[in-house]
C-alpha cells in the first residue's frame, strides 16, 4: 500500500484491492462476487439489511439476548420504525438454536442470529433457523464475525439472505472493514448510501442516484485504504487452508485449554458438544479488564467482554501458546491471592 500510495493513480490501484477483497470473501463463503459489498462495520451492514424493509403486517424481528451489542442496537432503533424487537435467550445471554425455532412466528420479518456468540462462543444451527424463518417468510441476517476464517461457510447451504463478517478477526486483516453478503441485491434501494453505491462512480455525478443491481448498491463512501490491503492480503491466506482442518485444530486446543484451567480452579464456559462450540473460549473472571491489561503485558493478547475473558483460537495457534496462556493465568491468580493477603494484614 505505500508502495501504490507514492503512484500516480492510487484510488484506481486501491479500487482493484476492492475488487480483490470482494472476490475473496465470495469465494471464502461460497457467493458469486456481485452478491458482495464492502461495507464499513457490522453495524452498517446490519442497518443496510434492515432500512429496506416496511414493518407493517410483519413486525416482529427476532433476535437474541447474545447479539453483539453493535448489531442488536440497530435492531431497537428499527422500532421507532414500527418494528418489534423480540428476544430469545435467557435473560444473562445464553442463546440456543431451540431458542429461535420456538420465537420465529407468522408475524416474523427479519430473524438475525450470530453464527457464532461473541462472548460465549455458542455456535448456533443457522441452517435450521434459516429454514424456520423462509417457512414464515421471514429473512435471516447472520453475523459471522466469529465464525468466518475459523470454520467453513457455505452460504447456499446455510440459506441466509444476508452475511457480515469482519476483517478485523479471524481474516487477519485491521479493524474498519466488514464484507456484506446479500443472497438478492435486487430488493429496495437503501437509503443509506454514496458514491461507491452508483453504477458508475468515477462518472463523480451529484445530480443522479442510481443503484447497480449487484451488491455494491449497499456501499457508501470512501473504504479505509488500509484495511483494504489487509482484507486481500488476510483472505488470501485463509483461502488457502483447509478451513475443516482449522476448526478440528482449534476444538483440539479448546478442550486442551478447558480441561487445564479447569485444573488450576478457573471457570470456563464450554458448549454441551462440540458441535456447538466455536472457535474462542470464554474464561469467567469478573475483572476481565485487568486480567486483559495484566495478559498483554506478558505478550498474551485476549479480549475482555462482559464479565469473561475470550480467548481466540487460531489456525496458527499452538500448545504452546495454551501452555503460556495457562501459566500466565496461574501466575496472576497466585499475585492477586499474595495481594489480598497483604492487604488483609495490612
Amino acid at each position: 500500500m505505500r508502495d501504490d500510495l507514492g503512484r500516480p493513480g492510487f484510488w484506481t490501484v486501491c479500487e482493484e484491492q476492492l475488487w480483490q477483497a470482494r472476490r475473496g470473501f465470495a469465494t471464502l463463503i461460497g457467493a458469486d462476487i456481485d452478491q458482495v459489498a464492502v461495507v464499513p462495520n457490522a453495524s452498517i451492514a446490519a442497518y443496510q439489511a434492515s432500512a429496506g424493509m416496511r414493518w407493517r403486517r410483519r413486525r416482529a424481528l427476532v433476535t437474541t439476548t447474545a447479539e453483539y451489542p453493535g448489531v442488536a442496537h440497530v435492531w431497537l432503533a428499527q422500532q421507532a420504525r414500527g418494528a418489534k424487537v423480540r428476544w430469545c435467550g435467557s435473560p444473562t445471554g445464553q442463546a440456543a438454536t431451540s431458542d429461535y425455532l420456538a420465537s420465529i412466528t407468522a408475524r416474523t420479518a427479519l430473524v438475525s442470529v450470530p453464527a457464532v456468540t461473541y462472548r460465549d462462543a455458542t455456535r448456533l444451527d443457522v441452517t435450521r433457523i434459516a429454514a424456520a424463518a423462509h417457512t414464515v417468510g421471514a429473512k435471516l441476517f447472520v453475523d459471522a464475525y466469529q465464525a468466518a476464517g475459523n470454520t467453513p461457510i457455505d452460504v447456499n447451504e446455510m440459506g441466509c439472505d444476508y452475511l457480515v463478517a469482519g476483517t478485523g478477526k479471524y481474516l487477519l486483516g485491521l479493524p474498519g472493514l466488514a464484507l456484506m453478503y446479500v443472497r438478492d441485491p435486487s430488493g429496495p434501494a437503501p437509503t443509506l448510501t454514496g458514491r461507491f453505491g452508483r453504477i458508475a462512480p468515477e462518472a463523480f455525478d451529484p445530480l443522479t442516484l442510481d443503484f447497480p443491481p449487484h451488491a455494491r448498491r449497499y456501499e457508501t463512501g470512501t473504504p479505509s485504504a488500509a484495511a483494504t490491503y489487509a482484507a486481500v492480503a488476510g483472505l488470501d491466506m485463509i483461502n488457502r487452508l483447509d478451513l475443516v482442518a482449522v476448526r478440528q485444530h482449534t476444538q483440539r486446543l479448546i478442550a486442551v485449554a478447558a480441561v487445564r484451567l479447569a485444573g488450576q480452579g478457573e471457570t470456563v464456559r464450554l458448549a454441551s458438544t462440540a458441535d456447538e462450540q466455536g472457535a474462542h473460549l470464554a474464561l469467567v473472571e469478573p475483572h476481565a479488564e485487568a486480567m486483559t491489561a495484566w495478559l498483554a503485558h506478558r505478550g498474551i493478547t485476549v479480549a475482555p467482554r462482559a464479565g469473561v475473558v475470550r480467548l481466540a483460537m487460531h489456525a496458527y495457534t499452538t500448545l504452546d501458546d495454551i501452555d503460556a496462556l495457562c501459566a500466565a493465568i496461574e501466575s496472576y491468580r497466585t499475585r492477586s491471592r499474595s495481594r489480598q493477603r497483604t492487604g488483609a494484614s495490612r
